[in-house]
């Protein structure tokens, strides 16, 4: 069977022929040690996390009370913060290994890092700031900035701690509190405690033989390292590199940005491939203030983030305000879906539009790479052969271009990944490419669970540790509230609305729950919240009874998306979303909150 390809350079697409080669090029990814392939970063590694931007402050250690501890100064930190300041709780203690706010936007300094979902959605609290971004995909500097700017305006940076790791949170049943302890010998105590510490700080490293090994100069993009290359996170030239033979060994999202400036810079840089991304257009630009100022009007950020997640999950409504490649898709599988009677709507229908409609979009994103890469053979090894969605989806108007520059070389391991990594460079297939220094664009630990990543053991009712209480996979409700640990609060997507295409919506919205509930307690004289277990196991059978959505992600060529090609098992449940999809989530959230009862949950 044929589709028809509006636009595309060939009239029709054999879609068996597309399912045989994407079931091809996924086998030859597949590894049966899976995520474990990546190197835990320590021991002889432990540079590759050192903090090359803020140097460490001596200070004294903390032994106080707080009402709120927050563990995580990005994003879920600082909504979480500033939704408490306006309720009126002020000693918000917020800590972080890093050494300012920001989170991910701390870490990734990496030169033409940006947001790769719409500013005026992806950025939190603009409103409330005041802030117009200064572009549709605001840049690294400006998101950190805005950072800044939110701790601030509430207030935060009186209480916060940087530089500081949790190594320990426990109950304390009697007095109703937690005790905190951490890495620079703070032990004090918070009423209640957050953690919002995501999964986006740990970086990790390829588990490549020989790394240990390599005489030149090494870094990960986490931790840019401008004293070598010269220039700043704010694009100024990396003239350290112009005499340079540099590997860079990746090319996820991080690289599609980051390799554009590194080939207007090196002399020699060499693009060490297993998977291609798919690389969709951009279309970046400034954003208008005349225009900016007609659509700022009160409410307008919740208004752009409901429509936003409205289109990306396909129940769209009038108009599509934010227009990107994330809501392209949803739109083209809402256009199919009309041509269709609607007596014939079922889910294999649905399934068929959203396969037509990811195929021919996958097939302009091809024929882009051909339009815009001069060497056939690179542009062959740059195509993406798999669905747009089972990777991170890159938009990028230079990243294609990079490989028309002279220099630039583009090594494709044909999905096996680098070989080895020698005293003087990188090995591919017996081949050894001598560099003068290695850039590891690995990005970060998804996999880990537990302490791995999180960093610290919590410790709940009756000694239980999380880590035990979570063994065999994430037990919540709504993702926030875990029974056996009272007055702490998660603040991430899963288990919620799961909506990743914009992890900030997941955060405000669960920011602005936990701040209700606290201004509950606290109006009510409760000095303790938890969920009860009934109410956790309903939620936890509600999830379960959500459609299996693993097969797509079995199919999927291997990623962090679907653990390196490792799905099923309880663990599936840990990224479980609502399954009535992201925006009914929302709906329901506000209307649980807002009733005032807060069905589940046990004041006292």
């Amino acid at each position: 069977m044929t589709t028809k390809i509006p636009g595309a350079p060939t009239p029709f697409v054999d879609k068996e022929a597309l399912r045989q080669r994407y079931r091809e090029e996924r086998d030859k990814r597949l590894r049966p040690d899976g995520s474990s392939q990546y190197l835990k970063v320590s021991g002889q590694l432990s540079h590759y996390l050192d903090d090359p931007y803020v140097p460490v402050a001596p200070r004294q250690p903390k032994r106080d009370h707080v009402t709120v501890a927050f563990i995580g100064g990005g994003f879920a930190g600082l909504v979480t913060a500033a939704r408490l300041v306006d309720a009126g709780i002020r000693d918000v203690r917020v800590i972080d290994k890093g050494g300012d706010f920001g989170g991910t936007w701390y870490w990734n300094r990496y030169p033409g890092a940006q947001c790769d979902t719409a500013s005026l959605v992806y950025m939190p609290l603009l409103e409330e700031t005041g802030h117009m971004p200064s572009e549709k995909y605001a840049h690294a500097p400006e998101i950190l900035e805005h950072c800044q700017r939110i701790g601030k305006q509430y207030g935060l940076y009186e209480h916060a701690l940087f530089h500081t790791q949790v190594n320990e949170l426990v109950w304390d049943d009697a007095q109703s509190r937690w005790n905190v302890r951490t890495n620079r010998g703070d032990v004090f105590t918070a009423q209640f405690v957050g953690i919002g510490t995501g999964i986006l700080h740990v970086p990790k490293l390829p588990g490549i033989p020989g790394i240990e090994s390599f005489a030149g100069h090494s870094f990960h993009t986490t931790r840019w390292d401008y004293a070598y290359t010269g220039g700043d996170p704010k694009g100024a030239p990396m003239e350290g590199l112009v005499d340079k033979r540099v590997a860079i060994i990746g090319t996820g999202a991080t690289a599609v940005q980051c390799v554009p400036h590194l080939a207007r810079a090196c002399h020699k840089l060499y693009v060490f491939q297993r998977t291609p991304s798919s690389v969709d257009v951009r279309d970046n630009h400034p954003i208008d203030p005349d225009w900016f100022a007609d659509i700022a009007t009160e409410g307008w950020q919740q208004r752009w983030l409901e429509n936003f997640a409205a289109y990306q999950t396909g129940v769209g409504g009038v108009r599509d305000l934010v227009m990107d490649g994330w809501t392209d898709v949803t739109t083209r599988v809402r256009d199919k879906l009309r041509q269709i009677p609607k007596a014939d709507r079922t889910p294999e229908t649905l399934q068929q539009a959203y396969e037509d409609a990811d195929f021919e979009k996958m097939e302009q994103i091809r024929a882009r790479v051909d339009a815009i890469v001069e060497d056939r053979d690179t542009a062959q090894k740059l195509k993406a052969w798999y669905r747009q969605f089972c990777k991170r989806p890159c938009f990028h108007d230079e990243y294609l271009q990079a490989f028309n520059t002279p220099g630039t070389q583009l090594v494709d391991t044909d999905g096996k990944g680098v070989e080895r990594v020698t005293e003087r460079g990188v090995v591919v297939a017996g081949i050894e490419y001598e560099v003068d220094c290695i850039i590891y664009a690995s990005g970060f630990d998804t996999a880990s669970r537990g302490v791995d990543r999180r960093g610290f053991e919590m410790v709940g009712k009756n000694g239980t540790t999380l880590s035990e209480y979570w063994a065999e996979t994430m037990r919540s409700k709504h993702g926030t509230h875990v029974h056996g640990f009272p007055n702490a609060f998660f603040v991430q997507p899963a288990q919620g609305a799961n909506l990743i295409s914009n992890v900030p919506h997941n955060l405000v919205e669960a920011a602005t729950t936990i701040a209700m509930i606290l201004t509950h307690a606290r109006e009510h004289g409760y000095r303790r919240v938890e969920v009860s277990r009934q109410a956790e196991d309903a939620w936890v059978e509600l999830l379960r009874s959500a459609p299996p959505r693993t097969r797509m992600l079995e199919d999927c060529t291997p990623g962090y998306y679907n653990n390196e090609g490792q799905t099923g098992g309880a663990a599936w449940l840990l990224g479980a979303g609502y399954p009535k999809g992201a925006m009914a989530y929302f709906k329901y959230l506000q209307e649980w909150r807002s009733s005032g009862a807060f069905d589940g949950l046990e004041f006292r």
